[in-house]
């Protein structure tokens, strides 16, 4: 396992981030209801610090007007812009057939969920991006879609989301490879996919800014408990105990998120599970990449290890001790 150490504490010496980065991601939301013959209301949500200078901005047919703009507004780290539409020039079926795009996703390396309610209960999902930023709505939508969209937005949501790769990558340093590793990531995944569907389906909420202040606290005694020379304690005995308690409040992180986004009405549980398949997916797509990587330079860096050993478990305490400090003063703001 020294090697294992030893190859992630390059990998993270790699890695350039921002605290405000740590947590902060959702894909842009447009939201496109019909409310009437002909009238549609719109809701944008998109993250209001950019990455690029170019903004993102969604796109619907020339023929629709706006007849009513509210103001934008902060909710949390996102903006929403509404407004109405009346689409006079169009068919019968309305929107149906009709293109919604989304510009500036390449130049932010974005993505944006699009999610479509007609008056007769049809609903749409799609996720575009840079290589698909327009979607045509369909006379009919299929669970395929949403099983793929909503598998995607958990991928891009753990892969987006640092503090929850680096309680991942703690856990890995603690416990090893092996059943310890099986059992010690089994009990995290049903931690956080408990608090999850909970929050998610409306069960009870809770205070944002102290949870993801609870989130940096998890990664901190994570990384404190890898300063242990005692192995014999009874976390590292039953470190999924750790895992699994802690994996409660990344739930409600995710939970966040997903709220953000939003989830179709008449496909809650799928789209809900495949969420929740997504973050998995990522999940072991992290561990196999570092176990691949370490596999590959364990020997060729064998001579270093010694020297090398407590970086990785100094950059964890680091970065979290960070976020306790930034996200506590959020709390206390």
């Amino acid at each position: 396992m020294s090697g294992l150490r030893l190859l992630t504490c390059l990998l993270l010496l790699l890695v350039q981030v921002s605290p405000a980065q740590a947590h902060r991601f959702a894909p842009s939301l447009l939201k496109v209801t019909e409310i009437g013959d002909q009238q549609y209301a719109m809701v944008w949500k998109t993250p209001a610090q950019g990455t690029s200078n170019v903004p993102l901005q969604p796109l619907w047919p020339d023929s629709c007007e706006i007849t009513q703009a509210n103001p934008p507004q902060i909710e949390g780290t996102g903006k929403v812009s509404s407004w109405q539409m009346r689409c006079t020039e169009l068919g019968a079926d309305g929107l149906v057939g009709e293109m919604l795009a989304v510009k500036g996703l390449p130049e932010n390396q974005a993505s944006a969920l699009v999610m479509v309610s007609l008056l007769d209960g049809r609903n749409y999902q799609q996720v575009l991006d840079a290589e698909r930023p327009e979607f045509e709505i369909p006379a009919q939508s299929s669970a395929g879609e949403v099983m793929g969209d909503y598998s995607w937005l958990g991928m891009e949501h753990i892969w987006g989301g640092l503090d929850h790769l680096l309680f991942v990558f703690g856990l890995l340093l603690l416990v090893g490879g092996g059943a310890r590793l099986l059992w010690t990531i089994t009990a995290f995944t049903v931690g956080h996919s408990i608090t999850l569907s909970l929050v998610t389906l409306g069960f009870f909420d809770y205070p944002v800014a102290l949870v993801e202040f609870a989130i940096a606290l998890s990664i901190f005694v994570l990384a404190v408990e890898l300063t242990r020379t005692s192995k014999h304690d009874i976390l590292w005995r039953n470190p999924w105990w750790l895992a699994g308690g802690f994996g409660l409040l990344h739930g409600m992180g995710f939970a966040g998120a997903l709220a953000e986004t939003g989830l179709p009405q008449d496909n809650v549980p799928l789209a809900l599970l495949f969420f929740n398949v997504g973050i998995e997916v990522g999940q072991i797509a992290f561990i196999l990449v570092i176990l691949a990587i370490w596999y590959v330079l364990r020997k060729p860096l064998a001579r270093w290890q010694e020297r090398l050993l407590p970086v990785p478990v100094y950059v964890l305490g680091s970065l979290s001790a960070m976020w306790c400090i930034e996200r506590g003063l959020e709390v206390l703001a």
